[in-house]
This record gives C-alpha cells, structure tokens and sequence, in this order.
C-alpha cells in the first residue's frame, strides 16, 4: 500500500488515501474500495506541460528530419507544449474522437506532480521540488507535423486523461526506472521504461526551469515514448505505471461528450 491523495467530483478538496497501486484500489477506514467505484476527478491544480523528443527511441524515430531545416540540428533544450484545461480529462471518463477521425494516438506518460514554486534548479536539489507523481494519456490525433504547433491534434476537448492520483515522491524510489505499459482491450499494445529518458527527471527539472518557473500543482510530462498505439471508438484503453497504478479510459464518439473534468 502507497501513500496519495485524490480528489472526488463532487469536492474541490484532496483527499489523502492509502492506495494500492497493484489492485487500483483505496482504502477508506477498514474497506478497500476500486477506484472504479469511486467517482474520481482528474487530480491536477495546475498546468500540464509536455514535453517532446524525450525518449531516446522517439527521437531516433524521427532520423535525419531533426537536421532540416529550420532548425538543423536536434533539440539541445527541452520541447514543451502545453495540454490547456479543455483537455483536462479523469479517470473512467470518455475520451472524444472527433467527426472524420478514425483513430487516436494513446500518448502514455508519467506526470511529475511539483509541489513548490520551481526555479534555476540544481540536480543535487530538484527532486525536493516533486510533490508526487501521476498518469497521464497525452491523447493525440495522428500527425507528421514536426515544425508547427500541433495544437488542432494535441489539444482538443478531453484529450488528457489523468490520474486516478498522485502518488507521494517518497513511494516511487526511481522515476527514471519505471515500467510503463499500455493495453487497448486488455491487449498489451506498448512497453517502455523511464530508464530510456534522453533527460531523466532531474536533469528535465534542470533544464525546464533555466528559462521558466514551475508553480505548486504543475505537471511536467516526461515524454511519450516512440510508437504510441491507435484505438478507436469503443476501445477501452488502460495505462499502467509500476509504482503509481493503472489509468483507464474509453473511447467516445465526440457527438457524446459531456465532459470529463470538473473545475
């Protein structure tokens, strides 16, 4: 059993919990309740930042196309984009496919929860900043834009599932060798691990807050990994991060969306 906090739809307050990261389950007084059974709202306060380019296969993926222009050469700082509130999404809820699209890419990443205000960091000192750590579906819609925002695919309405909590920092001994795993109707369909990060998650904290500041209920993304798996409509997809626990989403016609955050 690990240490977190969740919030509940119908309260704006966070709630601390024994979970079990292995059943996805709570433990409220003497009785061990799914989180299937609990309605629970996405756990985020702040803005979700993600982060390109950071696994080593993705970046591999993309071949000679770094060394085009405009830019001629790889990234040699961290590529962020920002996943804005619209796209808040919590566990259990629908995810929208939109009109004419077929399939969506299940982004499956874990979340660097930050706890205080973050700035100029030093890698001896970064991790006392983490508060915790969460799931995160960076849902996209397929494209091959590298230059451009990909703001029309990456930021639609419910397309970033989080969750189902935030783990304390203390419960996961080693963000940067965590198995994680994605499954499309109980199908395994991708498996990665953190150790494969081109900046694990000191050096990310490092380098994200030399040019901005991290506030209190931030989440920093660590990156997608190369290869995310499609699903369609009706597809039930669950993400599973060893250490913090299993996120779970279904895929919607958008026509039936209603929502899948509170605010």
């Amino acid at each position: 059993m690990n240490n977190a906090k969740f919030k509940r739809t119908d309260s704006r307050e966070f709630t601390s919990a024994v979970v079990s990261t292995e059943r996805n389950s709570i433990k409220i007084e003497d009785n061990e309740i799914n989180v299937s059974d609990i309605p629970l709202d996405n756990p985020i306060t702040g803005t979700v930042y993600g982060t390109l380019m950071n696994f080593q296969g993705a970046l591999e993926r993309l071949g000679d196309a770094v060394n085009d222009k405009p830019y001629l050469s790889p990234p040699v700082a961290p590529v962020l984009y920002i996943k804005p509130a619209n796209t808040f999404n919590r566990y259990g809820a629908g995810i929208p496919v939109p009109e004419n699209e077929s399939n969506l890419e299940m982004g499956a990443s874990l979340g660097i929860v930050i706890g205080k205000t973050a700035v100029a960091l030093t890698e001896e000192t970064a991790m006392n900043y983490v508060a915790g750590y969460t799931i995160v579906n960076d849902v996209s819609v397929p494209h091959a834009s590298l230059f451009r925002p990909a703001v029309q695919h990456k930021c639609r309405d419910g397309f970033c599932p989080i969750g189902p909590w935030i783990i304390d920092r203390d419960e996961l001994k080693n963000p940067d060798d965590v198995i994680i795993r994605v499954y499309i109707n109980d199908e395994l369909k991708q498996e990665n691990s953190t150790n494969n990060l081109i900046r694990p998650v000191p050096r990310l904290l490092v380098d994200v807050t030399e040019f901005m500041t991290l506030s209190p209920g931030d989440v920093l993304l660590v990156g997608v990994p190369e290869n995310a798996p499609l699903a369609k409509i009706g597809d039930k997809v669950r993400i599973e991060i060893k250490g913090i626990g299993s996120l779970e989403n279904v895929l919607v016609d958008e026509k039936s969306f209603s929502g899948g955050a509170t605010q």
